[in-house]
């Protein structure tokens, strides 16, 4: 069954900030290996101008997972999510994150196609700050396989 082309040019608010933590800045900085000290050490990031510990640029899908995940999963949408792999992510900062950051998603679907039998799904997540001032943006795009023959 195709995606739901109502869907198209829609966007979610996701309606629970994320509030961002200094200690889940520091788990995913020493998932991705990355022992940049402006990821781990308060007094190194302030010192080199940061108001706390930076996230490192990928930390967004930390961000944006769960408001991304309210609208592709949703069933009314129709991604078969057990056929799905992922074709590409992308992230545009506007700023950096920062620890005690609380952050808001609105998430965009920005294309549904079918290609080749199978269906693809772009969306766009802008994340902005308390004060309404945009952070990042993100795009996403998922490919769900068509069936084998």
């Amino acid at each position: 069954m195709p995606m739901d082309q109502a869907f198209l040019g829609r966007s979610f608010p996701f309606a629970e900030p994320y509030e961002v933590g200094i200690e889940k800045i520091r788990q995913f900085a020493e998932a991705i290996g990355d022992d940049n000290l402006l990821y781990h050490d308060r007094v190194a990031a302030q010192h080199a101008g940061h108001p706390s510990v930076v996230a490192p640029p990928t930390f967004a899908i930390q961000v944006i997972a769960r408001a991304q995940d309210a609208v592709m999963f949703d069933p009314a949408l129709g991604l078969d999510f057990s056929r799905v792999v992922h074709l590409d992510q992308r992230f545009e900062h506007l700023r950096a994150i920062y620890a005690g950051d609380v952050l808001s998603c609105v998430v965009t679907v920005e294309s549904i196609k079918v290609l080749a039998g199978n269906d693809v799904l772009t969306v766009r997540t802008d994340v902005t700050d308390i004060e309404n001032a945009p952070v990042c943006s993100a795009w996403g795009t998922l490919v769900s396989r068509a069936a084998a023959s």
